[in-house]
């Protein structure tokens, strides 16, 4: 059955016209006084066989991301610290993985631009990875860095306990984007704009990146957890506590969709050439594809997951999905 839109404009700055941008965070974005960051639903043990094929894995995964130019998946993993290459195979199986050692465990992994390199973040390090030979480069970051996306010649990266946007040049000199974030979790680039997801503060802020300022912020649901961009120039966001699938334009910034999901959604990922972004729903070990091309998500796709699916991606080449179990019980390609 197909379920209503709710269509949302929030407005980020009170009647009296105080500004968005502030030094401190204002009370216009805030639920709690002690805000408390949404984490994702336990999964229950599985009832149903996870579909497509599963391989097992050594070690815990904590990103997925695949480069479809080169046909690699990465997977990073907490112990030992490193990344995992693997080549997807035409039969959804995947290859001996490449072992890419690092200093210590990635929080996340990412693919920039077509190609790679993949972008890693540690602890006060930002690990560049070539395609498909596996080579590293490091340029210092001070602090815990959560995210990393590539921005014109720049990479951003989130720092979450600095509650800032590092900028990271081709030398590695960075420089230091701060002001009204409780925590700086994810970031993400539209193609011309750049945005910045606080989890701490449940809140998404533009960037103003040549001028190294934090801009307006809205509020983004009830308690969100992962965000994706999409061809469109939106922002898509998985609000875990408030469930429900989140879309915000951001020029201007605006939350323009808030479509429900139950299940306790929590994994994003998003196939360009499709349209289509997956969910997992870590409450009942499902996976859902949702095609946002038009002005409501369409359901398109569900299949059952291996248990505690926390992590997702897709290889926009051939629309297979790959899932990863939080829990050791491996990793999962869905052909579709």
């Amino acid at each position: 059955m197909l379920r209503r839109m709710v269509v949302a404009v929030v407005v980020c700055c009170a009647a009296t016209g105080t500004a968005c941008s502030t030094t401190e965070p204002s009370d216009e974005l805030m639920v709690s006084d002690n805000p408390v960051a949404a984490t994702p639903a336990r999964s229950p043990a599985p009832q149903v066989a996870p579909s497509g094929t599963v391989t097992a894995l050594t070690g815990t995964p904590t990103s997925l991301a695949v480069d479809a130019e080169h046909g690699v998946l990465a997977v990073a993993v907490e112990q030992p610290p490193s990344v995992l290459l693997y080549r997807l195979t035409e039969a959804d199986t995947l290859s001996d993985p490449t072992t890419v050692e690092l200093s210590a465990p990635a929080r996340s992994v990412t693919v920039s631009g077509t190609g790679g390199p993949l972008l890693a973040t540690t602890d006060d390090e930002l690990v560049r990875i070539s395609l498909p030979d596996g080579r590293t480069s490091t340029a210092p970051v001070e602090g815990e860095l959560t995210s990393a996306v590539g921005f014109g010649d720049d990479t951003l990266v989130a720092v979450r306990d600095r509650k800032a946007v590092a900028v990271v040049g081709d030398d590695g000199a960075a420089r230091t984007i701060s002001g009204g974030l409780f925590s700086a979790d994810q970031v993400l680039s539209t193609g011309e704009n750049a945005v910045v997801f606080d989890r701490l503060r449940n809140a998404v802020f533009m960037l103003d990146v040549p001028g190294g300022a934090v801009d307006e912020g809205l509020r983004a649901g009830e308690g969100s957890t992962n965000a994706v961009a999409d061809r469109f120039g939106r922002v898509l966001l998985a609000d875990t506590r408030g469930g429900a699938l989140l879309a915000f334009s951001v020029d201007p910034l605006l939350m323009r969709q808030r479509f429900p999901v139950p299940g306790s959604p929590y994994g994003l990922a998003y196939d360009q050439e499709r349209d289509l972004v997956w969910v997992t729903l870590t409450e009942r070990n499902e996976v859902v594809g949702f095609d946002v091309a038009g002005g409501e998500p369409v359901e398109k796709h569900r299949f059952s997951t291996v248990e505690q699916p926390n992590s997702v991606t897709v290889d926009p080449s051939s629309g297979r999905v790959v899932v990863a179990s939080a829990t050791g019980k491996g990793i999962q390609v869905i052909a579709v």
